[in-house]
């Protein structure tokens, strides 16, 4: 075709079909013109065959100086990049053109290639079923997932099989600890329903960072007991090569792309709660699994059987409950009920909760608080352990430590923020007490903020008696019960009728 050069094929091909063809048609069906084919039988030498090297069309702008300052620089440091080369040069010679970088670039790339250091080499392995279990943790922030429209500051606990691909996935609200990796690794494995020869984690230096050595060496015999107790022979990449780890590090990356593609497609980052998101997590990572149901269940039949039981994920505590009402752990305050007081409770600290026994009776669970990074003390705290005492003294929410946790709403906290601009101190606590009371009493916390948005919106001030009548118990509900009073006379006959009794028995 005119414009374009004919190839080594085509004059092959040309060549063939000039032995039973006219020269006219063996060129058109050779894909060129009838002058080429004339010109070809005049000089039958192939097209590759005629080209010269092309030289340069311009001169060398790094002829001088390569060999020069480019090479000592890469001899004495392998490391350096050659962007910070590319600057170094501009800086010694002004007169350098700022085109030159790629060809910089691919000047260094290829000296590396003959000269530069080895490079470590990755040795793919042969995995086996029922061999290996890896388990990591993964930062998902950058996420930007909400609970009840609040940041949620969470991390991944992941598991995964090295042969069939099953995975499992916890949410972690704290960061890495042995109470995450062993109740995440444990639901992972009752999940999976069977247990693998071998147990790799990374060196888990999140959870070494600010423990003393003695705290590091129990935290590393405590994950040595939860394999053993498994039957499994643990093991932990070299610290810093994660490629070590690979078999999980990668999958890290696909299970956050696909949690972000389903985020988008859901429309919504924010979840009700925070058992909601977890439901949405495992929703994924189910359908993760359902691709490699066959290799999964390949895989099953290799794996050990489970314990009896399950063994520790949580932590022992003892705390001891202050006139305060209630204790401090790790620098969080938690309420709990006043009649604890003075009494010595302990505690099984879980990732995301507390569970509180006084002997080995159980009591209650309490959510589990995270210390500010600052270091500086946080709040875990319910009204309801409190409000009959705040009764009494409902000054003392002007300047209580824990004021602004005690409101379990928003509306709770900007109704107070309103009181205390319009009607003074003393009776904004006194108002704000009577509505604590009020949803404490009635168990109408969440209508009741209701009505105090609505009052916000409105911008009047609530009235207590008008809410009391509100929320107060529907007559409907009551039942009627008649009491009927019998005649005193009738305790008389009562009476008569047992002295009678026992004198026939007597």
């Amino acid at each position: 075709m005119p414009g374009r050069h004919f190839t080594d094929q085509q004059m092959r091909l040309f060549m063939t079909l000039r032995q039973t063809h006219c020269v006219p048609v063996a060129a058109v069906k050779a894909g060129f013109s009838q002058a080429t084919g004339y010109r070809l039988l005049s000089d039958p030498i192939l097209p590759s065959q005629r080209k010269n090297s092309r030289g340069r069309r311009r001169p060398d702008p790094l002829t001088d100086i390569f060999d020069t300052e480019v090479v000592p620089l890469l001899q004495s440091s392998p490391g350096l990049r050659s962007v910070a080369i590319f600057e170094e040069l501009l800086r010694r010679h002004p007169d350098l053109s700022p085109g030159i970088r790629r060809t910089l670039e691919r000047r260094i790339r290829a000296w590396r290639a003959e000269h530069g250091p080895e490079q470590e080499v990755i040795f793919r392995q042969i995995h086996v079923p029922g061999k290996m279990g890896l388990s990591d943790f993964t930062n998902m922030g950058k996420l930007g997932v909400t609970v009840a429209a609040q940041p949620l500051d969470h991390r991944l606990y992941h598991f995964r099989l090295a042969y069939s691909g099953f995975e499992h996935a916890h949410v972690v609200l704290g960061g890495e600890s042995y109470v995450a990796l062993a109740e995440g690794l444990q639901n992972a494995l009752w999940s999976l329903g069977g247990v693998p020869q071998d147990h790799r984690t990374d060196s888990l230096s999140a959870a070494f960072k600010n423990l003393e050595q003695s705290a590091q060496a129990d935290l590393t015999d405590r994950v040595d007991a939860l394999c053993r107790h498994y039957g499994m022979t643990p093991s932990r990449n070299t610290k810093g090569v994660a490629h070590e780890n690979g078999s999980i590090e990668g999958p890290h990356g696909h299970l956050k792309r696909a949690i972000g593609d389903a985020l988008i497609m859901r429309g919504s980052r924010d979840f009700e709660d925070l058992q909601a998101y977890r439901r949405f997590i495992d929703e994924i990572v189910g359908r993760i699994n359902a691709r490699n149901a066959k290799r999964i269940d390949v895989e099953r039949a290799s794996l050990k059987p489970l314990p009896t039981r399950r063994t520790t994920d949580y932590e022992e505590v003892t705390v001891r409950v202050t006139s305060s009402g209630g204790f401090l752990l790790r620098k969080i305050f938690y309420t709990v009920p006043s009649r604890l007081i003075g009494h010595q409770l302990r505690g099984r600290l879980f990732d995301d909760r507390l569970d509180l026994f006084l002997g080995a009776t159980f009591l209650l669970t309490l959510s589990r608080g995270r210390a500010a990074r600052g270091g500086s003390h946080s709040h875990v705290v319910n009204y309801r352990h409190v409000i009959h005492s705040l009764r009494k003294k409902p000054m003392a929410l002007m300047g209580l430590v824990y004021r602004d946790q005690l409101f379990p709403r928003q509306a709770f906290r900007t109704m107070f923020s309103v009181l205390l601009e319009t009607v003074g101190e003393r009776e904004a606590c006194r108002i704000t007490v009577d509505l604590l009371a009020l949803a404490h009493d009635r168990g109408c916390e969440a209508e009741l903020a209701a009505q105090l948005e609505e009052d916000l919106r409105q911008q009047r001030l609530p009235d207590i008696a008008a809410l009391r009548a509100l929320f107060a118990p529907s007559p409907d509900n009551v039942p009627a019960v008649a009491v009927h009073l019998p005649e005193l006379s009738s305790y008389n006959q009562l009476l008569n009728n047992t002295l009678v009794t026992e004198e026939a028995a007597a």
